[in-house]
């Protein structure tokens, strides 16, 4: 020891061994706790990778979300073929760079990174998908994962008008029969707003080839069909509910009305919903009767004809009611007028005007 103080670089030497040997086991022990750390992250980062699937997968086979026809909600059909204006994701999995929503061209073709435009249109989506992971694995990628699904579609749409509830444009995503695109619509219209008539018209643009028709169906030309709305819905002839093809117009016609004005109870318009026509004593019995000054005998029919020329037809309502003419039928759009008789709504304002002068005197004599 006595040699310390010749010589100082050894002290310094041995103070510095001193301080490092007391700081040496708290750094171990530091050490210690951060490496069970680390290696309990080990298995999470295992365990993750075993959940990650390993084989293609193609949602259009049963995985694709329930709301991916955003137009309409309907299921899609597999065997979807794809067309212009339909929007497809893609998903390529842990290359999110590839992934994105794309539109098919009116070419038919998608643009994707690295592949360039690739044809789209004409092939379903399992056929697309098939294509891509195809066309990536040639030079960029070893197995592609690829995922495809038609996130919109607007290819193949029938629009459906008239007295439905929704009017609109549908798509058609797989087979549909009339009734089914019916009620895609919503159902006809309520008898508040627009209640459907007796017929639905479709418009087909290439015609309908060798449709035969049959009982409650019509041919109104090569490319247009009228079918009874009674029959499509409460029979069980399958021939009437035909399949619906891309770009089809359904239109279901508007219930006719007639019309009671004049002296009734209840004037108005009244629906002929699944009935051609109604008989005057129809009409005057939804109008709930006739007032106490309703001219009978005087009543007439207001009639507008195809050419815009109106007619008025004389009606004596009083032989009606007692048998001894016939019921008149009434065609839609018809306006039944009663007017009032001038004798009794004289005799009515005397009758009035008699008790009101003996309600006042009695009053006088109290």
């Amino acid at each position: 020891m006595k040699g310390l103080p010749e010589h100082p670089s050894l002290s310094f030497t041995i103070g510095l061994s001193f301080v490092f040997l007391l700081a040496s086991p708290q750094s171990r022990a530091q050490n210690a706790e951060e490496k069970p750390a680390s290696q309990a992250s080990q298995p999470s980062q295992a365990s993750q990778a075993v959940q990650i699937p390993t084989t293609n997968m193609d949602t259009t086979t049963g995985n694709a979300p329930e709301n991916s026809d955003k137009s309409s909600g309907a299921p899609m059909d597999t065997n979807y073929v794809l067309g212009p204006e339909d929007v497809v994701k893609i998903d390529v999995f842990d290359v999110p760079e590839l992934s994105k929503s794309v539109r098919v061209a009116n070419d038919g073709l998608i643009s994707l990174p690295l592949i360039g435009r690739v044809q789209a249109a004409g092939l379903t989506a399992e056929q697309l998908r098939q294509e891509l992971a195809e066309k990536w694995g040639e030079n960029y990628l070893q197995d592609p994962q690829v995922t495809v699904f038609v996130d919109e579609f607007k290819a193949k749409p029938v629009s459906v008008i008239g007295a439905v509830e929704k009017p609109g444009l549908y798509p058609l995503t797989g087979r549909r029969t009339l009734i089914e695109m019916l009620s895609m619509a919503g159902g006809f219209g309520k008898k508040s707003t627009s209640p459907a008539g007796r017929t639905v018209l479709i418009r087909r643009k290439g015609g309908f080839g060798d449709l035969q028709p049959v009982d409650g169906m019509h041919m109104r030309g090569p490319d247009q069909i009228e079918v009874d709305l009674n029959r499509l819905l409460y029979t069980r002839d399958e021939a009437l509910n035909i399949e619906i093809r891309p770009l089809d117009i359904i239109s279901v016609s508007k219930a006719d009305v007639v019309y009671v004005t004049g002296a009734v109870k209840r004037p108005g318009g009244f629906v002929l919903e699944d009935r051609p026509t109604m008989t005057v004593l129809q009409a005057v019995a939804m109008a709930e009767g006739f007032t106490g000054t309703a001219a009978k005998g005087a009543a007439r029919i207001l009639r507008t004809n195809q050419d815009g020329s109106k007619t008025e037809v004389p009606i004596n309502l009083g032989k009606i009611l007692k048998g001894k003419a016939q019921d008149t039928m009434l065609a839609a759009n018809d306006i039944l007028f009663v007017p009032d008789s001038k004798q009794k709504m004289v005799g009515q304002r005397a009758i009035d005007a008699s008790v009101s002068t003996f309600s006042g005197w009695l009053i006088w004599k109290q």
